[in-house]
């Protein structure tokens, strides 16, 4: 087997967008990747991309076909001139497309943040095609602190210059989330927010419309509980940093009551978001992921 690597797919939304997603899979020497059941879908969080995916996707390669896409006005999808399309109905249509292109019938589903959201949405929509969801640090109700937090900043950055301003910025919004990480890891993850321009000036990854459409949203931190409830016949495994402001203690206990055989692991010294390379969390899914059926 040769080292995993990604591909690019495109396909377009129902309007006519480019969207992107990578696909990692591992190929036999000199021939077309293996099928690999139930392939797995990575989806970002509200101001995230693919790129957040670059430590988790290869490792899981080894064993699935790994598809993430930057959902629109994200990376390297098209920035939508509607900025009001920027909500979870939305995104489910262009992911539903997404999957009809790939023709996959059924997939497991790892989802950051507001992407657990929508796997859960995609879940109870369609049961029958998710095999699984792993839930990063977001659950069916969300904390009010947190949400205020991410309304407060999204799209309302100031831009930076150069890379090294790069990586402040993102000490400052992410540095209670990520406490003791190194300098090197701190500028690996700038590289996942922020790319060059035509000038090479680094610019967040993303459409600042994002927190328009955030702000004008009401408010709804409980909304989901009725979703959760329709999820009972998929295997779920959440994920959950022990300093998130976003998936409180209270809400994972009542996920469990309400669902007896949820997994759960918790991740120390990480806010909101874990980064999915810690061990724990990689040896979590790998388990995970190996007892779903296809």
């Amino acid at each position: 087997m040769t080292v995993a690597a990604h591909r690019e797919h495109r396909w377009t939304s129902a309007e006519g967008l480019e969207l992107y997603c990578r696909i990692y899979e591992r190929r036999p020497a000199g021939g077309t990747p293996a099928p690999r059941i139930p392939a797995v879908l990575c989806l970002p969080g509200l101001t995230r991309n693919s790129r957040d995916f670059e430590s988790l996707a290869p490792h899981l390669a080894a064993r699935h076909r790994v598809i993430c896409p930057d959902l629109r006005g994200r990376g390297l999808s098209a920035r939508d001139p509607q900025w009001h399309n920027y909500h979870p109905g939305t995104y489910l249509a262009d992911l539903q497309r997404l999957l009809q292109t790939l023709e996959l019938e059924r997939v497991a589903i790892v989802g950051t943040s507001l992407g657990g959201l929508l796997g859960m949405m995609l879940g109870a929509n369609d049961p029958d095609r998710v095999a699984g969801l792993v839930l990063n640090d977001i659950g069916p109700e969300v904390d009010p602190k947190g949400i205020e937090r991410i309304r407060s900043y999204t799209g309302m950055l100031p831009p930076v210059t150069t890379w090294e301003e790069a990586v402040k910025q993102q000490r400052i919004v992410y540095g209670n989330a990520w406490p003791g990480l190194s300098d090197e890891t701190w500028s690996i993850l700038a590289r996942r927010s922020y790319r060059e321009d035509a000038a090479g000036t680094p610019v967040l990854d993303c459409d600042p419309r994002v927190g328009d459409a955030l702000r004008a949203a009401r408010p709804a931190p409980g909304a989901l509980w009725p979703v959760f409830a329709r999820l009972h016949s998929i295997p779920m495994l959440v994920v959950r940093g022990a300093l998130s402001d976003i998936l409180n203690v209270s809400t994972l206990e009542r996920m469990r009551r309400e669902m007896p055989d949820l997994e759960c692991v918790t991740v120390g010294n990480r806010g909101h978001v874990p980064l999915l390379d810690e061990p724990d969390v990689l040896a979590a899914i790998d388990r995970f992921l190996a007892r779903l059926r296809s």
